[in-house]
């Protein structure tokens, strides 16, 4: 995972609401351990016709979605099954931040260990993303703001161990690793 620290990114909005994890990434995409190629399936559904060919007018396949890192979804993304392959296929695509009012708790916990920031924001900054959509946005992390092409910056809360794993671009056991040093001088201290 690369560390997050500020994206600065133009958005791409899907402002459907319970877009759940099947439709994030179908199931028939789930046979990987991997998430190196999820994103050419992302929203699969939604983003082929039955012949597997681009579907023009999906957001995904516009033009102006190429380089997003943004996705400014509707409330309630990520519900249903416990599915870490949809952030896999997030972040394979490219995006680095899922924005919406509400994000699934089983989905929001898979996305922050995998790279992916969620950010829940109010309803009257939700709706003013929904309404411009393509704007460009600078998310901080560190000070846990997002702010608007108008000057406005939000504050959004993010879990502090999370947080510090997604500045320093390492999962949980990746954390653990880094503090080796410290493990074994405890242990050396406590003789355990």
């Amino acid at each position: 995972m690369d560390p997050i620290r500020i994206i600065r990114s133009r958005t791409v909005v899907m402002p459907g609401t319970n877009i759940d994890t099947d439709q994030i990434m179908p199931a028939r995409f789930l046979t990987t351990t991997t998430r190196e190629g999820l994103g050419a399936h992302l929203f699969a559904d939604w983003r082929y016709d039955g012949a597997g060919r681009p579907i023009a007018d999906f957001v995904l396949n516009r033009a102006e979605a190429v380089g997003c890192q943004v996705l400014v979804a509707g409330r309630n993304i990520g519900c249903g099954s416990s599915r870490e392959h949809a952030p896999w296929g997030l972040y394979d695509y490219g995006f680095r931040a899922v924005v919406s009012t509400e994000i699934a708790d089983i989905f929001k916990n898979n996305s922050l260990k995998n790279g992916l920031l969620p950010i829940v924001v109010d309803e009257r900054t939700h709706g003013w993303l929904v309404e411009h959509p393509g704007v460009e946005v600078t998310i901080d992390l560190e000070q846990r703001t997002l702010a608007l092409p108008d000057g406005r910056q939000v504050e959004f809360p993010v879990e502090a161990f999370a947080r510090v794993c997604l500045l320093n671009g390492v999962d949980e056991t990746g954390y653990l690793l880094s503090q080796q040093d410290a493990i074994r001088a405890y242990e050396a201290r406590t003789g355990k």
